[in-house]
């Protein structure tokens, strides 16, 4: 019996994990994508769902305890027991809202504007 970890091949770790439409060209949109809400339509951060996507964001130590603490007030004061990624995609809904509802007077942009 060999002592060595058995690892997964690129092909394992590269794979899709969404099924490609037959016809990329076509028309045709896949049941599960929803529209990009128009300028005026409010958008709201999804909840306890599978989501396919995924992005790497790097924040300080600060942020992080700031955020788990902003969980935590959530659930002792609110009661809502929610996870951090479910804060912070209602978070960019907020941000994404504001910005086409505000554009350059939204708080989004005035805080990049204001960054040192």
């Amino acid at each position: 019996m060999s002592r060595r970890a058995s690892l997964p091949g690129a092909a394992e770790l590269f794979r899709s994990t969404q099924q490609r439409p037959a016809f990329p060209d076509s028309d045709e949109k896949p049941d599960n994508v929803s529209p990009l809400p128009t300028r005026r339509q409010a958008r709201r951060g999804t909840g306890r769902e599978r989501h396919d996507e995924k992005i790497t964001v790097y924040v300080s130590a600060e942020e992080l305890l700031a955020l788990e603490s902003a969980r935590l007030t959530l659930r002792r004061e609110h009661g809502l027991a929610v996870d951090r990624g479910r804060i912070v995609r209602h978070a960019i809904a907020l941000a994404l809202t504001s910005l086409d509802e505000f554009g350059d007077d939204s708080p989004l942009v005035q805080r990049l504007l204001n960054e040192d």
